[in-house]
């Protein structure tokens, strides 16, 4: 299995380069063993993305990163809150579905909010597959998907603007919905009460 996540990671990496597109990669330190450090990396790899592609391993505050405006789009394993996450930035997504779930969040982003470009494995992996059962996502596959997203096509655009507009439900929702307003609600209740010095 660990053979598949270098090869996996490696494609990876040389699809962002052949994008010439900038880009944040954020690994998470359980998807790559520590004593490897960079190890998958193509040779010279840093150096021909120095000034447009930058790496972090291990954790990042992933809903700050997605809300800044120099983010135009987000790679996605179609998990519930990542999902979230990326329709509150506005963001368009290229989802990457692995498991469970996340097949259908996958058609939920690519066909209910038309915000979505997919990539990756097509059905539902098992856990129990020998690492030579399981698909790598080749490096012109993620190319096609970074180059699609952050294009200038009309369908990238559509997608752009779709999330803009999802973006603007979904703050309306927070301040405007029924949560927000039940809270509120309760606040004012309790506030309005006065305080009591005869609780005991």
């Amino acid at each position: 299995m660990a053979r598949t996540v270098f090869l996996q990671l490696e494609e990876i990496a040389l699809g962002l380069e052949a994008s010439k597109r900038p880009f944040l990669w954020v690994i998470k330190s359980d998807n790559m063993p520590s004593e490897t450090d960079k190890l998958f990396l193509p040779e010279g790899f840093e150096e021909r993305t120095r000034g447009r592609g930058l790496i972090i391993q291990g954790w990042a505050p992933q809903a700050l990163i997605l809300s800044h405006p120099s983010v135009g789009g987000f790679v996605t394993h179609c998990g519930w809150n990542s999902k979230i996450e990326g329709v509150s930035a506005g963001l368009p997504m290229i989802t990457w579905p692995h498991c469970a779930e996340q097949f259908l969040n996958e058609e939920l982003i690519m066909n209910a909010l038309k915000v979505g470009l997919a990539v990756g494995v097509q059905s539902i992996t098992n856990r129990t597959m020998k690492a030579h059962e399981i698909s790598v996502v080749k490096r012109d596959q993620i190319e096609r998907a970074v180059v699609e997203l952050m294009g200038d096509e009309t369908g990238a655009e559509e997608r752009r603007a779709r999330a803009k507009e999802l973006k603007e439900k979904a703050r309306k929702a927070i301040d405007e919905g029924s949560s927000y307003n039940n809270v509120r609600q309760l606040i004012e209740y309790i506030s309005s009460r006065g305080t009591r010095t005869d609780v005991q």
